[in-house]
């Protein structure tokens, strides 16, 4: 198993109850995060979730501890899911939300950079839309939106690699 920075998440059903607002786009977002997770054959069971980080109508990255269908799958997996392609990050070198979402952004780079230069994305992260310049423009400046906007305000935590000493 890789190390989990728990103390930067929160149980999903405990930060539902917090939100005043916003708690049908939280819902719809991991509602979508879990769909995402049922597609895999991997995956036998979603045993709990949690929330890493949330920003309302724009993307939340959840965590999940699974029943893993296999033993070579760990039972920790982040997804990401919003206004973008919903994807999931394994917790190999994303020990909290940050550095998955850091992740996920540089996984969608090499997508969008493979269809720019006509590349196939057949081995790159799953992306549910069509590999063309427009769906790789549109995806573009969301992730420079998240990169520049969400995910620079977490600079400390990508720095994290494991448990504090």
């Amino acid at each position: 198993m890789h190390y989990v920075d728990m103390s930067k998440v929160v149980e999903t059903s405990a930060y539902l109850k917090t939100l005043s607002q916003d708690k049908d786009d939280f819902s719809e977002l991991l509602r979508a995060a879990g769909d995402e997770l049922a597609f895999y054959n991997w995956c036998e069971e979603v045993l709990q979730s949690y929330i890493g980080m949330y920003t309302p109508g724009i993307l939340g990255v959840f965590l999940f501890q699974i029943r893993p269908a296999r033993p070579e799958v760990d039972e920790w997996v982040w997804v990401i899911s919003g206004d973008l392609p919903t994807a999931y990050i394994t917790t190999e070198d994303a020990p909290n939300a940050a550095c998955a979402l850091d992740g996920y952004i540089g996984a969608m780079e090499e997508w969008v950079a493979a269809v720019e230069q006509g590349e196939s994305v057949q081995n790159l992260i799953p992306v549910n839309a069509p590999p063309t310049p427009e769906y790789a423009q549109a995806l573009k400046v969301r992730l420079e939106l998240l990169d520049q906007h969400i995910l620079a305000d977490y600079q400390d935590d990508l720095a994290q690699t494991g448990p504090a000493e």
